[in-house]
This record gives C-alpha cells, structure tokens and sequence, in this order.
C-alpha cells in the first residue's frame, strides 16, 4: 500500500469529503425535534383518549373545508406560531397533530417538542386519514 500520498491531493480529498458531509446532513430527511409519527391507525387510537389534545396545522381555509372532529386549528405558516400554541395548548397534556400530507406537521411538531410538548404527528397527513374512510369534519 503506498502512504506517499501528496498533501494537496489529501486536502483536496479531505474538503471533498467535508463538503458532502455538509449537503448529506443538510438534506437528509431525518425527522428533528423529539416527537414520534405515527399511523393512521395508531393517530385514531390516541385521539380516542379525550386527553390528548388535536391539532390542525393547515390553513384556515383548509380547515374550513374539513378537518378531525375536535381539533383545534393554528396554522404553522404564521409567524407566531408558537405563541399561538403556548397560549391555546396545554403543556401538560398530549397533542396529537396533522397537516395535509405530513410535511408542515413535522416543521409543527418540531417547534412544540423544542418548547416541552409530548407531540404525536399523523405521519401521512390528513389525506391518508381521509383514505383510510377515518370520521371527519366538514
């Protein structure tokens, strides 16, 4: 094995190799903040228990067209999201939360774990619920 490798070709090689570790951790899809997704099946479960508090996240507008009976509805893409939440929502009690496809709900989820919430997200999101034939809200 020849060790006789030219310094530049090894800082060369060694910011080759920091720079995709860079763009693999900034795109990667790993779920942050520390709440767990779950299914439709195991969601519907959880809301069953009248503690667990259920949050929409979507727009006002897609939540008027419907929604899972008993959610309440802030929508993540307000800048005061959080506050919003801190003020409507109850830290001591669960809160089992959607959004349309499951993308904005991780963001939600996220935001809520790093403030001490226990957060459930529905994995797939309110069309997967509706898929599923789960009750829903118009």
């Amino acid at each position: 094995m020849n060790l006789n490798i030219p310094p530049n070709k090894m800082k060369i090689n060694s910011l080759i190799a920091g720079i995709c570790l860079f763009f693999s951790s900034l795109f990667s899809c790993q779920q942050k903040g520390d709440f767990k997704s779950v299914s439709v099946e195991d969601f519907s479960t959880l809301i069953a228990n009248p503690e667990i508090q259920r949050l929409d996240v979507r727009t006002v507008a897609e939540y008027s067209e419907s929604h899972i009976p008993k959610s309440i509805n802030i929508n993540v893409l307000d800048k005061t999201f959080a506050e919003i939440a801190d003020s409507a929502l109850q830290k001591d009690k669960p809160v089992a939360l959607y959004c349309r496809s499951g993308k904005r709900s991780k963001k939600a989820a996220a935001i809520l774990s790093e403030k001490g919430y226990v957060v459930y997200d529905l994995d797939k999101g309110f069309e997967e619920w509706k898929k599923a034939g789960k009750e829903i809200e118009e």
